[in-house]
């Protein structure tokens, strides 16, 4: 299998990522991902250094993925390890922060928990009021003008929101970097209301957040066997019983291709779409099946093949 690095640009930055990164949502997260319960700070500890070792070295994190404790542990695994990777975080526009200034200081509190003095990518976490959209734009470009952030970029951000961040961005010279929004096979909604299309009119990279749909693409879970906790609530026995002819389709496919998994065969049909997944990666053995998803390709067949069988879920 040719595991040749094909490295690609940021967004119209200098910065160059592996065209497949790491999600930390997991990492120190209690209410969604039961850290502490299915797995622990050893079991994040073996999936970053796997990952590492691997040649992954894009990373994303939030300040707001366990109140602070995903920053915490990445930048301790960075420190232990030495690394030099491209890392990415969130800034959350919660109601009280009404000002650019806010964005300043909760990206410095930000960098102290990663342990860096400048983040390569920092990301509005969502586009909520009060504040308006050009106001966190303006306090992203100041973000990287103080040279406390390479880049900047939004997420869960639609095309209009998108594109008037971009614009006052622009205005600023500070380049829009990137939008990061939920994509994969069980939604794709980003190809038909023009979101993708006007990130690469734009030269914006999507990045594509929980490219697994929270488990679901893995094939892990069955009827039978339901996702727990909140994810259960948002793919129920009924929608589980529905995705079952495209999980038949997919390990079809990757009976084509050295027997992929599922799973694999999920991110590779959004890297043959042009965006960068970040799959989360919970323990080491998670981490190995990421990789994997890696050095091969679908062919056009195999993708439009997998758009049909998923038609229904757009």
């Amino acid at each position: 299998m040719n595991q040749q690095r094909e490295d690609i640009k940021l967004g119209k930055t200098e910065i160059k990522i592996h065209p497949l990164g790491i999600g930390a949502w997991s990492w120190g997260d209690r209410m969604m991902w039961n850290f502490g319960g299915s797995h622990t700070e050893e079991d994040i500890r073996a999936a970053f250094e796997t990952s590492l070792a691997a040649g992954i070295d894009f990373y994303d994190t939030a300040e707001a993925y366990g109140r602070g404790k995903s920053e915490m542990y990445l930048g301790k695994f960075l420190k232990e390890s030495g690394a030099q990777v491209v890392v990415a975080t969130k800034f959350m526009p919660y109601p009280w922060r009404l000002t650019k200034a806010a964005l300043l200081k909760a990206l410095k509190n930000s960098l102290k928990r990663l342990n860096l003095e400048q983040v390569d990518l920092y990301q509005v976490h969502w586009p909520f009021p009060p504040a308006p959209i050009e106001t966190w734009a303006e306090g992203l470009a100041d973000a990287v003008q103080a040279g406390l952030a390479r880049s900047v970029g939004v997420s869960n951000y639609n095309e209009d929101q998108m594109r008037r961040a971009y614009a006052v961005l622009t205005k600023r010279g500070v380049p829009l970097a990137s939008n990061q929004v939920e994509y994969h096979l069980l939604n794709r909604k980003v190809e038909f209301n023009g979101l993708l299309s006007a990130c690469q009119q734009l030269g914006i990279t999507l990045i594509a957040y929980s490219p697994l749909a929270q488990g679901v693409l893995t094939a892990k879970y069955t009827p039978e066997k339901p996702l727990p906790g909140l994810r259960g609530r948002r793919y129920s026995r009924s929608f589980l019983v529905r995705a079952q002819p495209l999980l038949q389709r997919m390990r079809e496919i990757g009976r084509n291709h050295e027997s992929k998994t599922p799973a694999q065969v999920a991110l590779n049909w959004l890297i043959c779409k042009g965006v960068v997944p970040i799959p989360g990666a919970k323990n080491a053995r998670q981490a190995q099946e990421n990789i994997a998803a890696l050095g091969w390709r679908l062919t056009e067949e195999e993708v439009v093949a997998l758009d049909e069988a998923s038609a229904e879920f757009s």
